[in-house]
């Protein structure tokens, strides 16, 4: 197909669905003249989920435009970003990245055979450029390496060293993979823009950058690898499919922030040019959908039923997953994929195997408790009492007993704040201690473990006015959970 495409219809299809491209002269100039060479690179941490087929559906595009792509498996990068990968489990991740990828790029029909794979300490580690990296340091100051990884490095009170070298490390990766152009998510912006910036400095060639848009997750926030209920993972059953998208957010009417209609965009127009609504016939049968847009258009005329919309896209899901499940049935896989990600619950002192499910023996870990930001809708004055009652509060369409939690000075009944998320929360976002970011709630806490008491007994607010559970931050994947002014005081 590449060679019956001119240069413009190349870089039509190289850069449809992107949100923003920088460097775009540098783009066309290089079609004029050969091949562009374009990478992808993904950190080795959490399980990919579904989210990941949209840059894969995009490196289908960039194949068929007859670039030489390139997979960077970055393992030093998963272990810099606050050690979200173990040292001890960063080569069993970078093998359960390279079979779950590769299935991916097989499922939607990508040729494997045109794809380089490169694994990052298989050159990170050089002389060559570890000097690199030393030259760099010299030049980049702490604010641009801080602000540059913002939205990519997990941010927290007390930033490692680590934290700070990631992003050098991913605008040299440019040069050591000799590339014309970076592909990745617009949360990398400041990255690319830091490559830009600096790389020049080194002698080096500045790049292009190709930036997709960030997928929505279930909850209406950004798909996350550490919220599983934001997202479906690659091997989950048809029934956790099933179960998932029927309480993801999709709203009637409402294409803000959806989800479902983003993965209908992103990935399955892009890999089939068309999608298909299933109904009954009694509310007008199947309609098969050629532009998007009539998809976008339908939906927020109401004329497309939330319900209808994801059991559509559970069938098209369920069939690109179908092939990855086969494939990880395999005894082989299974394993690597224990050994890679092993069971939180079989860790636990005392712990009996099995999620979720506050046995008698499960240790008592805040991971247990599912925390949300919520959105307070309206307050109104008790009839009754002297005090406050909230009338609504907005979850995102998650299924949950809402509570708010606040801030008090023991004592002190009129002292009383709400806790505040951070900056650009979403309603619904997930609500974390650090250091126990993967841990699965409890489908529902048993009241006879009173596990919420036990666990509440330690919530505190710090002397800068942090929440913290023993000493531990509270978190969202945006920062820290804080309050106004209580400082020292009780969370409940």
């Amino acid at each position: 197909m590449a060679d019956q495409l001119s240069p413009d219809e190349k870089f039509d299809l190289i850069t449809r669905n992107l949100q923003e491209v920088l460097g775009e002269e540098k783009l066309k100039q290089v079609l004029q003249e050969r091949e562009l060479k374009v990478y992808w690179g993904t950190a080795t941490t959490g399980k990919p989920h579904v989210a990941y087929f949209v840059p894969m559906s995009k490196i289908a595009d960039f194949l068929k435009a007859g670039c030489e792509v390139t997979i960077l498996f970055a393992d030093l990068h998963a272990y810099l970003d606050n050690m979200k990968a173990p040292w001890e489990l960063l080569e069993l991740r970078v093998k359960y990245y390279e079979q779950v990828i590769k299935a991916m790029l097989e499922s939607i029909g990508v040729p494997l055979e045109k794809l380089k794979f490169v694994k990052g300490t298989d050159y990170q580690l050089s002389r060559e450029y570890t000097l690199d990296v030393y030259r760099l340091s010299s030049m980049v100051t702490e604010h641009d390496a801080k602000k540059a990884g913002a939205e990519v490095v997990k941010q927290v009170e007390h930033p490692l060293l680590s934290g700070l070298l990631y992003p050098g490390l991913q605008a040299l990766d440019e040069e050591y993979l000799k590339v014309d152009a970076q592909f990745g998510g617009v949360d990398q912006r400041k990255i690319f823009t830091l490559a830009e910036k600096y790389l020049p400095s080194l002698g080096y060639a500045k790049r292009a950058h190709l930036m997709n848009p960030m997928v929505p997750g279930l909850t209406g926030a950004k798909m996350s690898s550490s919220e599983e209920e934001s997202k479906i993972d690659l091997l989950d059953s048809r029934e956790d499919v099933k179960k998932k998208l029927k309480k993801a957010f999709c709203e009637p009417g409402n294409i803000q922030n959806n989800g479902v209609l983003s993965f209908v965009k992103y990935v399955l127009f892009p890999l089939h040019g068309d999608f298909c609504i299933k109904r009954d016939p009694k509310w007008g049968g199947d309609k098969i959908y050629t532009v998007f847009e009539d998809v976008e258009k339908d939906f927020a005329e109401e004329m497309i039923h939330p319900g209808d919309l994801k059991a559509s896209v559970e069938v098209a899901l369920n069939q690109l997953l179908e092939p990855i499940r086969k494939k990880f049935a395999l005894p082989e896989l299974r394993k690597l994929t224990n050994l890679a990600y092993p069971d939180p619950s079989k860790t636990r002192k005392g712990g009996k195997a099995g999620g979720g499910g506050g046995g008698e023996d499960d240790e008592l870990v805040p991971s247990r408790l599912d925390i949300r930001v919520g959105k307070i809708i309206s307050v109104e004055k008790h009839p009754d009492a002297d005090s406050l009652y909230l009338e609504k509060i907005d979850m995102r369409g998650i299924e949950s007993q809402a509570m708010l939690l606040c801030a008090s000075i023991e004592g002190d009944p009129r002292r009383v704040e709400p806790l505040d998320p951070p900056e650009g929360s979403s309603a619904g976002d997930r609500v974390f201690v650090e250091g126990y970011e993967s841990g699965k709630p409890d489908d529902r806490l048993n009241p006879k473990k009173k596990v919420w008491e036990k666990l509440q007994v330690d919530l505190k607010i710090s002397d800068e006015c942090v929440a913290q559970w023993k000493d531990k931050q509270l978190m969202t994947k945006l920062g820290q959970i804080t309050c106004k002014t209580l400082k020292g005081g009780n969370i409940s």
